[in-house]
């Protein structure tokens, strides 16, 4: 069992201890957070009042478990953000520095793009294309490895759902070519 206040870091040992600049610190971000979440319980308490939120001689109105589910959550973010403003004088953390937000972006950013290129491609190259471009770039595994891998997956995933289960999915020119 490790100790409760040890952290424990995915990751090679090995590696140098980031002290990298941080790219925003750790009270901006929970405070903003905080904020967000709060703003949207607001609009669920207003837009469940206007469906109902009492309880009628049937059982409950529309709104009623919607609007008192966003009543805590509401009330979470307010102790959760007065908490946060009596420690504002507190020194603060990084929140993610520099390096690892760089390591944020190579996953975020190719997966931000799936999205497009699933429209214009179809759902199984562009899974192929992610599947086979993280393992080799992200994951430095050997190129014909992970094309392997990726044509493997998105194989099966072709199967799964064009074949077994009849799931309609977004295709492109390749499986047109084939016919699909």
């Amino acid at each position: 069992m490790t100790d409760p206040g040890e952290e424990i870091v995915a990751g090679d040992p090995s590696e140098a201890k980031d002290d990298s600049p941080a790219v925003v610190g750790r009270k901006n971000v929970e405070t903003v957070a905080l904020a967000i979440v709060l703003a949207f319980a607001l609009l669920m308490m207003w837009d469940n009042r206007r469906t109902g939120i009492q309880w009628e001689s049937t059982g409950p109105q529309a709104g009623y478990f919607p609007f008192y589910v966003s009543l805590i959550l509401a009330g979470a973010c307010l102790f959760s953000l007065a908490n946060e403003l009596r420690k504002w004088h507190l020194p603060d953390g990084p929140f993610v520095r520099r390096n690892q937000f760089k390591r944020v972006l190579q996953v975020f950013v190719p997966t931000l793009l799936f999205v497009p290129v699933t429209e214009w491609l179809g759902l199984y190259v562009a899974a192929f294309a992610l599947v086979a471009g993280f393992m080799h770039f992200i994951g430095r595994i050997k190129p014909w490895k992970a094309v392997l891998t990726a044509y493997i997956f998105s194989a099966v995933m072709f199967v799964v759902f064009e074949i077994a289960f009849d799931v309609i999915m977004p295709k492109g020119p390749l499986e047109r070519l084939f016919g699909f």
